[in-house]
């Protein structure tokens, strides 16, 4: 009787094997879950840009590249710990009431609640704000009540165990689907990964053009004149030539490169530069739009702005 019994107690305590599983998988979920809304908010930002009108702007090359490696690698290990967890279950009925389960659980469902109420909030203070209900706020906000949704409607029926093995696996074939779906939609809307590294190429060259842009600010500052010709140009990662640099007048000068890949175009038809910049422009005229090929940006320097040091 003795072993029976020192068995029978040591049923339903938690091990450090169930709770690093138990906790491995709500933790899995939420990187899961974190990165595919954040996979999808990348695509409506495409689909959708917005015109910054101050601040610093910024969309790297592989905007895609990180949330798509880390649900390829995450998912798998989601559903390989959560088939872990459910297999002790089927071994020992009682560690389906193990504390450490319904604690993770139930915060499970708190997070997701929370971001439901958040998400449902934002929208109508918008409305009632009278601010603009745009496209792509509206599928975001579509997308978190979605996701929170989902999580919440799964881990409630879950912790009330209205879940079969069955229905389990359905859940991780139709997310596991969704998932790829989302992945191959973001590649198709953002580029496959060698149109990313293209992107990479523009945004350096833009940050040379504006290092060298910078270069011929200071020289009028410190001499009162554009440089006829820079001592030292940059050489373009890319092709291994150097940056093309000419003065147009007393005034203004002119930068070149080759670039991939066009700037984006919003809904409105102007373009939106996959490259870093201030919108406030700080010369004249300055963007760093560009189409595919050859491109020149004409550059005005403003005295008031950037006065001189010279005397007389």
């Amino acid at each position: 009787m003795e072993p029976n019994s020192s068995t029978s107690s040591e049923q339903g305590k938690t091990s450090a094997k169930d709770f690093f599983l138990h906790l491995g998988s709500i933790v899995a979920l939420y990187v899961v879950a974190g990165n595919f809304i954040n996979l999808l908010f990348r695509i409506i930002n495409k689909a959708y840009p917005e015109m910054l009108t101050n601040g610093y702007y910024w969309s790297g090359g592989s905007e895609i590249s990180f949330p798509v490696a880390t649900l390829i690698i995450v998912f798998p290990i989601f559903v390989l710990l959560t088939w872990f967890v459910n297999k002790t279950y089927m071994q020992d009925e009682s560690k389906r009431h193990l504390s450490i389960r319904k604690w993770l659980t139930y915060i499970t469902l708190f997070v997701a609640g929370v971001m439901l109420a958040g998400d449902l909030v934002m929208v109508l203070y918008k409305f009632l704000d009278g601010q603009d209900l745009t496209a792509a706020f509206l599928l975001k906000a579509l997308v978190v009540l979605l996701v929170s949704g989902v999580v919440f409607g799964f881990y409630l029926q879950d912790i009330r165990e209205r879940i079969t093995a069955k229905s389990r696996k359905v859940w991780a074939i139709v997310v596991a689907l969704i998932i790829i779906l989302s992945i191959v939609l973001g590649f198709s809307v953002l580029g496959s990964p060698q149109t990313q590294r293209l992107l990479r190429h523009d945004n350096q060259k833009i940050m040379d053009l504006q290092n060298l842009q910078w270069q011929v600010i200071n020289y009028w500052q410190v001499n009162g004149s554009i440089p006829v010709s820079m001592p030292s140009i940059p050489l373009d990662p890319q092709i291994g030539d150097p940056y093309e640099y000419k003065k147009t007048s007393n005034l203004t000068f002119e930068l070149c490169a080759n670039f991939n890949v066009a700037s984006r175009v919003d809904s409105k038809g102007r373009m939106i530069s996959e490259s870093p910049y201030w919108p406030n422009d700080m010369l004249k005229n300055e963007n760093w739009d560009h189409s595919a090929g050859r491109q020149c940006f004409e550059r005005t320097i403003d005295p008031v702005m950037y006065p001189t040091q010279v005397r007389g």
